[in-house]
């Protein structure tokens, strides 16, 4: 998945968040984990997956790391800034472990992969690192650390995707949940490290996809989000049936679950998504209305040189064939600025690029040159910070502008809205999002999370709509 960066990003709002259960320990004296993730949606759905590993071991779980025995830390390397902070956080541990010498902390997911012996041997800051395709190794190398040793597994594999392993769902508001569809990435971005971390793309088996949703539905949860670095790439071989299962299959299959699951996914990659993706979208009234799909740039030649294998030409067809099967579909963006040579006029590109487009979100960042990817190899990374933050802040200021505009034209609809809970900054009223993604808050009343609600937007801000509910 292309990792969500903006000036106030959800990535980095959940940064350090710390993936808790009720403290849980199965029996006298039972080892308990605790497990903190940083980044994007993919490495959230990964703590789910170590948590249920680790519990099926007779680990117990807790959410004060100074007391736990196993300390994990769920990375991301997509920015120099996400792995500073995380390096930041794990100084901060060997605080916990100088009063518990006992404790092992480790380290997961992608800057485990990138930076095994730093970690491991120059910084000693930790006792354990294990890739994103290592996690059913975890019982073995937390053996081995307990000896002594620095245990270490980042090996890729073609094949791994955890389809047999049900997750444990850490944090989880029991209304809204993460399902991994597939792992990797085959798309060789030159400026992203995910194919270098995450390794090669391969689908998850959709029958286990279906049967995961199927069971958080019987459990109560009433949305799933289906993961991917790229979803409309997903391609299963049902041997038995002798048929290949498309992504567009794939979002049909979970929609005939129930019409009361809302589906959702992210993320799109502009050269993948087809008409089928959007025609099932149309179809279904419980497949939201939403697309995330990244474009990095508004220029073609900066986009050639990030090898995103489209042009601007392309990209703006793709955008007008989404709003011409789905009027009324939600649109986000991904955009970087300063990328290598980027002149002012690519800028100005990128900027008349997002006036067209009129994004409902978009998350922005400036480059930040990532060893080992193609960007680092192959060109300089030319653009002064001062630049790259003069650019950004005129694109997020602009993005501020068509934010505004987005919501200020639902003002006066009522949309169907799932509610995920309690408002955190009034404990007076709810919040949920409606079919576009947009958050919607309105008086609690006597509704229960869980519940769909019909709200008709009253007022707005730049990021919130705001309504009160109507039948």
């Amino acid at each position: 998945m292309e990792e969500l960066m903006t000036h106030k990003t959800i990535d980095e709002s959940r940064q350090g968040e710390a993936l808790t259960l009720p403290d849980r320990a199965n029996g006298p004296g039972s080892k308990k984990f605790y497990i903190e993730s940083y980044g994007c949606a993919m490495n959230f759905a990964d703590s789910e997956v170590v948590a249920s590993i680790l519990q099926n071991e007779g680990f117990g779980s807790t959410t004060e790391p100074e007391v736990a025995d196993l300390i994990f830390i769920n990375t991301c390397s997509i920015r120099e800034k996400a792995e500073q902070t995380v390096r930041k956080r794990l100084t901060t541990l060997k605080s916990y472990k100088r009063k518990n010498p006992g404790m092992l902390v480790g380290v997961l997911g992608c800057m485990a992969e990138r930076l095994k012996t730093a970690l491991l041997e120059e910084e000693k800051l930790v006792d354990i690192v294990v890739g994103p395709d290592a996690y059913r190794t975890l019982p073995q190398l937390i053996s081995e650390a307990e000896t002594g040793q620095k245990a270490v597994n980042v090996l890729l594999s073609r094949e791994e995707t955890y389809a047999d392993i049900s997750p444990i769902r850490l944090n989880s508001n029991a209304v809204t949940a993460f399902v991994s569809i597939m792992r990797g990435c085959n798309n060789m971005c030159s400026f992203c490290v995910v194919p270098f971390t995450r390794g090669r793309e391969r689908s998850r088996d959709a029958y286990s996809v279906v049967k995961e949703c199927e069971a958080l539905f019987n459990e109560g949860y009433k949305e799933v989000t289906l993961l991917g670095q790229n979803v409309d790439s997903y391609h299963f071989i049902d041997e038995a049936g002798n048929k290949a299962i498309s992504f567009a299959n794939l979002l049909a299959m979970v929609a005939d679950i129930s019409p009361e699951l809302r589906v959702r996914f992210s993320t799109s990659h502009p050269k993948d998504i087809t008409d089928d993706v959007l025609f099932t979208i149309a179809k279904y009234e419980n497949i939201c209305n939403y697309i995330h799909l990244p474009v990095q740039s508004g220029s073609t030649r900066i986009l050639s040189l990030m090898n995103r294998t489209y042009s601007r030409e392309w990209y703006v067809a793709k955008v007008n064939r989404i709003r011409e099967i789905l009027p009324d579909c939600g649109l986000s963006t991904d955009m970087i600025v300063g990328f290598c040579t980027e002149t002012e006029d690519d800028h100005q590109q990128s900027l008349s690029l997002m006036e067209y487009c009129q994004y409902d979100l978009a998350y922005m960042y400036f480059y930040s040159e990532r060893p080992g990817t193609l960007a680092a190899r192959r060109f300089e990374d030319d653009i002064p910070e001062e630049v790259k933050k003069k650019r950004l802040q005129q694109m997020v200021d602009l993005h501020r502008i068509h934010s505004l505009k987005s919501m200020q034209k639902d003002v006066g609809k009522t949309f169907k809205v799932l509610i995920e809970g309690v408002s955190k900054k009034n404990d007076g009223e709810l919040f949920g999002r409606n079919d576009q993604n947009k958050v919607i808050v309105f008086p609690k009343e006597n509704f229960q999370k869980g519940q769909y609600v019909n709200v008709k937007v009253e007022r707005c801000t730049a990021g919130t709509l705001i309504g009160k509910v109507v039948w």
